[in-house]
């Protein structure tokens, strides 16, 4: 069984990922985890009290983090110090902070994807593959959606997008992103021909979608030597 630790655990995606892993058998729920100063802290989760002191990483088997860039960063030292198998899946990150979890990885395993669907992931595989074969005269742009509380735009899954599809074709991808209701995930790559429109789009109806992806990396991580993954080799 895999004693897991849990960053943001009373955030959104946070709480998703405890309510699946304390049903998945192959789990035991150690440390919940919130920042300083949240009236979240000392409150009891199903027998766990939740804990500001990311020192507990020392008790865990494997780390999660669904939080901010900045509460990310922090908690990674701790994950180098401990030298505990991490999943992050925080977006918004700078390249500074990107830059940290690389360094983590040199000292633990780290799975960092900006998206965990499976799906997504898929898509990120054939994209770049769709816009060499339909050439330079295809325009190109993204259009993502997601909640009105989510603080970065373009999400990290667009900006993974637009990376791709630049590398493949040579041209900045424009990225337009809506910010309404309690929208959990919309993303809509466009290809426009003179005569034609192809659009490929993956909506995601649940978090739970994000937390299984997740808990699936959780399980791939474990026993892997240092360095930095990604879910396209948890799903390789």
């Amino acid at each position: 069984m895999i004693k897991l630790g849990i960053a943001g655990v009373c955030g959104r995606m946070g709480r998703r990922i405890f309510e699946l892993a304390g049903k998945d058998k192959d789990f035991e729920i150690t440390l919940a985890l919130e920042k300083k100063g949240t009236p979240f802290i000392g409150r009891d989760l199903q027998g766990i009290k939740v804990s500001s002191n990311a020192d507990g990483i020392f008790l865990v088997d494997l780390f999660i983090d669904f939080t901010t860039p900045q509460a990310t960063v922090e908690n990674i030292e701790y994950v180098c110090r401990y030298k505990k198998p991490a999943v992050i899946g925080t977006t918004g990150l700078t390249k500074e902070q990107l830059l940290k979890i690389e360094e983590a990885s040199r000292i633990a395993p780290v799975v960092y994807s900006p998206n965990m669907s499976i799906g997504v992931n898929i898509l990120f595989s054939l994209i770049s593959e769709m816009a060499k074969r339909l050439g330079r005269d295809y325009s190109l742009e993204i259009v993502e959606a997601h909640h009105s509380k989510k603080v970065d735009a373009p999400s990290g899954t667009a900006k993974k997008f637009a990376q791709i599809l630049t590398e493949a074709t040579e041209k900045k991808i424009p990225v337009h992103s809506i910010r309404l209701g309690d929208i959990v995930g919309d993303h809509t790559i466009i290809f426009c021909g003179n005569s034609e429109r192809i659009e490929i789009k993956h909506q995601a109806h649940s978090r739970d979608l994000f937390a299984a992806g997740a808990l699936k990396a959780a399980k791939w991580i474990m026993g892997k030597p240092a360095g930095l993954y990604s879910i396209k080799d948890v799903l390789a």
